[in-house]
C-alpha cells in the first residue's frame, strides 16, 4: 500500500459514516501498473440501523460514492460477489445494511464471497455501543455475554470483523479491511460491524486519514527450491495433466497457460470456477474434470501419474470424493498463492501467484515435451467427446418443446466471446461443465465454490455494472428463480439490459435426479399438488414465472418450441434493456440430454432401509465409495 506523497495536516470534522464513506473513495487497488477504485459503489438497503449514518453519509458523498439500490441483503452481495469477479478481484462493492433481519440475510452472501475468495464489504448496522436504550429493536439479548449480537453469526463466514465501538477505532479497522480485500491471498467478505449511534457521531478525523492509498496487489515469485522440483517432476512424468482452477482466472494467467500446455503439450482439464482458462479449442483443452466432468478428463485423471493443480481447492466434485486419481504412482505438484491449498493432497508445493509461476515453469522446462503418443490419444478422446456434445445440442425438430441441453446448444449457436453466462446451481451447473464450449476467459461465470440457489440475477447485475457492453445471460431453473426473483426490480430501474433465462421444468430437477440415484425416490422434489394419498405426485402447480417476472417490470418473451426459442434469444441478446426468456423445457428421451456423470460423487446412503430403492441404492454406494483413496 502506498499513499499520496506528501504529509497533509489538520483535521476533519465528520461523523463515522461520513469518514468511512469519505476514506473509501479514495483507495484504489494496482496490479501490472493499472490501477482500479478498489471500492466502486456502494450497495444498501436502509433501516434505522443505518439510515441516519451510512445512508446520510452516501447522500452527502454524492457522486464520489455510488449508491446501488437493491431489494434484498443477500441479493446485494451477490451482486457485489458478481461485480468482482467480472473485475478480476481488482474492484468490489461495499453492501450496508440496518441492524437485525437486514445484518443476517448478508450471512449466505458472505460465506458465497469467502468460500470463492472473493472480495464484498460488509457494513451492517449494530445495536446502539452505549446503551441507552437496551434492548433495541431487532436487538438480540444474549444473557451470557453483553457485547455480542446478531452480527457475531458474519464472524467465521468473513475474513475480517471488527465492530466500531468508537470513532477513532475506524482508523486501523478501515485500513486492515483495505489490506484484506486487496490481499489475493487472504480475500473474502470483510465485515466492520456498525453501532447505529457510532455512525452518526462526529469526531475530528486527521487529513491523512482521507489521502489518496494504492493497495498493490502483489505477484509472489516462486521460491528456487520449490520451482526446481517442479521442473523435476514435469521432466520425470509420463502422462502429466493440468488441473485449472479458479486462481488461473484470479491472476489473469490465461495467456501464460495457454503459453504453458502450447509448449509443453501437457492437456488442461478445468474445474467449475476454472473452465475457460483455455478456449474450448485450443488443442490442449479437455474439458471439465470431477462428477460433472467430461469423460476426456475423467479418463486421462484416472491414469495421470503427475496432477499439477493451478489455483484449485481440490473439492469433492474436483476429485469425485477422492476417487478420480487412481495411478499407482500419482504425485501431485500444486501452484498456489497459500500454502494451505499448496500443500493439499500431499503435494509439492509451488506457493506463488499463478501467472508469474506459470511463465517461470514454462521458461525452466524449456524444449521438453509430453510424449507424442499421449497428445495422439487425448486429442482423438477430445474429438470423441465433442461429438456427444453435438449429439446433446442437436435440435432435429424445430416444432418440439427443447430440453435443457438443446436450450444450451440454441445458446452456443448464438453467443460470441463478448457474451458472460451466470449460473450456480440445479442441473445447470453440470451441464455446462460437461458440454459449454467457453470462448473466451469471463464468458464463463459458475459459482460453484458454494452453489447458492438464487445467485444468479443479481451476480448478473452485478457483471452488468462492471461489464457494461458485454451481453450477460441469467440461466435458472424454476426452483432457483423462486428463491430470488427481486433483483429483477433493480435490473428495471437501472435499465440494466440482463438476458434472463428461465427454464421451467416443474420442481428441483438436480436434487430430483441425486434423490433417485440415492434411495431418496424423488420425495419433495417435484413442484406438484398434493394427491389424495398425500403425496406430491398431483398436477403440476399453475405457477407462471413469466407473468411474475413481467409483474416486476421485464419484458418476456414466451417460447414453446425450438424455432421460438431460437428467435426469442436472439431478440434477447439484441435488447438494450432487461429480457426474461420463459421455455418450458421437456424431459429428455433415450438418447437425449447430456451425458451421465463420468466421475462419482459422494453422497451418504441410508445404512439401513426397507425400501428396495434405498437398499440397492446402498450397495451402488458400497461399491464406489471402496474407490476412495487418501493421498499421502
Amino acid at each position: 500500500m502506498t499513499a499520496t506523497p506528501g504529509r497533509t495536516v489538520g483535521t476533519t470534522r465528520l461523523t463515522t459514516a461520513q469518514a468511512l464513506v469519505a476514506f473509501l473513495a479514495h483507495q484504489y487497488a494496482e496490479r501490472d501498473g493499472e490501477r482500479h477504485r478498489l471500492i466502486a459503489a456502494t450497495w444498501g438497503i436502509f433501516g434505522h440501523g443505518n439510515v441516519a449514518g451510512i445512508g446520510q453519509a452516501l447522500l452527502e458523498t454524492g457522486p464520489a460514492m455510488p449508491y446501488l439500490q437493491g431489494r434484498n441483503e443477500q441479493a446485494m452481495v451477490h451482486a457485489a460477489v458478481g461485480y468482482a469477479r467480472q473485475s478480476g478481484r481488482l474492484s468490489a462493492h461495499a453492501v450496508t445494511t440496518s441492524i437485525g433481519p437486514g445484518a443476517t440475510n448478508l450471512v449466505t452472501g458472505a460465506a458465497l464471497a469467502t468460500v470463492n475468495h472473493l472480495p464484498v464489504l460488509l457494513l451492517p448496522g449494530d445495536t446502539f455501543a452505549t446503551r441507552p436504550a437496551d434492548p433495541v429493536l431487532q436487538q438480540l439479548e444474549v444473557a451470557y455475554a453483553g457485547d455480542v449480537s446478531v452480527n457475531d453469526c458474519l464472524r467465521p463466514v468473513s475474513r475480517y470483523f471488527d465492530r466500531i465501538t468508537r470513532p477513532e477505532a475506524l482508523i486501523p479497522a478501515a485500513l486492515h479491511a483495505m489490506r484484506v480485500l486487496s490481499d489475493p491471498a487472504e480475500t473474502g467478505a470483510v465485515t466492520l460491524a456498525l453501532p447505529q449511534d457510532v455512525q452518526a457521531e462526529a469526531y475530528d478525523w486527521p487529513a491523512e486519514f482521507f489521502a489518496e492509498r494504492v493497495w498493490h496487489v502483489r505477484r509472489p515469485a516462486p521460491d528456487p527450491y520449490e520451482l526446481g522440483q517442479a521442473v523435476r517432476a514435469v521432466r520425470a512424468a509420463r502422462r502429466p495433466l493440468v488441473v485449472a482452477g479458479g486462481g488461473v482466472h484470479h491472476s489473469a494467467a490465461e495467456d501464460a497457460l495457454a503459453a504453458f500446455a502450447g509448449a509443453t503439450g501437457i492437456p488442461v482439464a478445468s474445474t467449475q470456477a476454472g473452465k475457460g482458462s483455455l478456449r474450448h479449442d485450443h488443442p490442449a483443452d479437455v474439458g471439465g474434470i470431477g462428477h460433472t466432468g467430461t469423460a476426456t478428463a475423467d479418463d486421462l485423471a484416472r491414469t495421470a501419474d503427475l496432477v499439477i493443480g493451478i489455483g484449485t481447492r481440490y473439492t469433492d466434485f474436483t476429485t469425485a470424493s477422492a476417487t478420480l486419481f487412481q495411478h499407482p504412482g500419482v504425485r501431485f505438484l500444486n501452484i498456489n498463492l497459500t500454502g494451505f491449498d499448496a500443500h493439499k493432497l500431499a503435494a509439492l508445493p509451488l506457493v506463488a501467484d499463478a501467472h508469474t509461476a506459470l511463465e517461470a515453469l514454462t521458461d525452466a522446462l524449456a524444449g521438453h515435451r509430453a510424449d507424442p503418443a499421449y497428445v495422439t490419444e487425448y486429442t482423438e478422446a477430445k474429438a470423441r467427446w465433442e461429438r456427444r456434445v453435438d449429439a446433446a445440442y442437436a435440435t432435429p425438430d424445430p416444432r418440439a418443446r427443447p430440453t435443457q441441453t438443446q436450450v444450451l446448444g440454441l445458446l452456443d449457436e448464438l453467443v460470441t466471446g463478448e457474451d458472460v453466462l451466470v449460473n450456480a446451481a440445479g442441473s445447470l451447473p453440470g451441464d455446462l461443465h460437461k458440454l459449454w464450449r467457453t470462448r473466451s476467459p469471463r464468458q464463463y461465470h459458475v459459482e460453484y465454490g458454494y452453489s447458492c440457489m438464487g445467485y444468479e440475477i443479481p451476480a448478473a447485475i452485478g457483471v452488468c455494472v462492471a461489464a457494461p457492453d458485454r451481453p450477460v445471460w441469467a440461466l435458472v431453473g424454476d426452483g432457483t428463480y423462486l428463491m430470488n426473483p427481486t433483483e429483477i426490480v433493480t435490473a428495471v430501474q437501472e435499465n440494466l439490459p440482463v438476458k434472463l433465462v428461465v427454464l421451467q421444468n416443474h420442481g428441483y430437477a438436480s436434487i430430483g435426479g441425486l434423490s433417485e440415484a440415492t434411495g431418496g425416490e424423488r420425495f419433495g422434489t417435484d413442484y406438484r399438488h398434493r394427491s389424495a394419498g398425500g403425496d406430491f405426485t398431483g398436477p403440476p402447480l399453475p405457477v407462471d414465472l413469466a407473468a411474475n417476472a413481467a409483474s416486476l417490470g421485464m419484458r418476456v418473451l414466451r417460447a414453446g418450441t425450438v424455432a421460438e426459442l431460437r428467435a426469442a434469444l436472439a431478440e434477447a441478446r439484441a435488447a438494450d434493456r432487461p429480457v426474461c426468456v420463459h421455455v418450458e423445457t421437456e424431459t429428455p428421451g433415450d438418447g437425449q440430454g447430456p451425458p451421465q456423470a463420468q466421475a462419482w460423487w459422494d453422497v451418504p446412503v441410508a445404512g439401513t432401509a426397507t425400501r428396495p430403492a434405498a437398499v440397492e441404492a446402498r450397495k451402488e454406494y458400497e461399491r464406489h465409495s471402496a474407490g476412495r483413496r487418501r493421498h499421502l
